[in-house]
């Protein structure tokens, strides 16, 4: 599972070949021991569960990063090499 970015100890993955458990584009979240499943389009957390705090700076990641997000999806569906994206600074 590629990690596609990284920041204030939050790991994001997209997965290849990812569509037969969630059908929609979307991103896996690590935060110490909490994981979560994120919708791209528009950040609804598909599944698990994030501190309230660092819930607020992934929807915002995800906003801010929607068309790499998207691009990285497409290819990832594919099955092929996605590419890193900025963290939130």
């Amino acid at each position: 599972m590629p990690v596609i970015s990284m920041f204030y100890g939050i790991i994001i993955s997209m997965y290849f070949l990812d569509i037969k458990q969630h059908n929609v584009p979307h991103i896996h979240v690590r935060y110490s021991e909490d994981s979560a499943v994120y919708q791209i389009p528009d950040g609804i957390l598909l599944e698990g569960e994030l501190p309230s705090n660092k819930h607020k700076l992934v929807v915002a990641w995800i906003e801010i990063h929607h068309e790499s997000l998207m691009a990285d999806w497409d290819l990832a569906v594919s099955g092929n090499p996605i590419f890193r994206i900025d963290p939130l600074k």
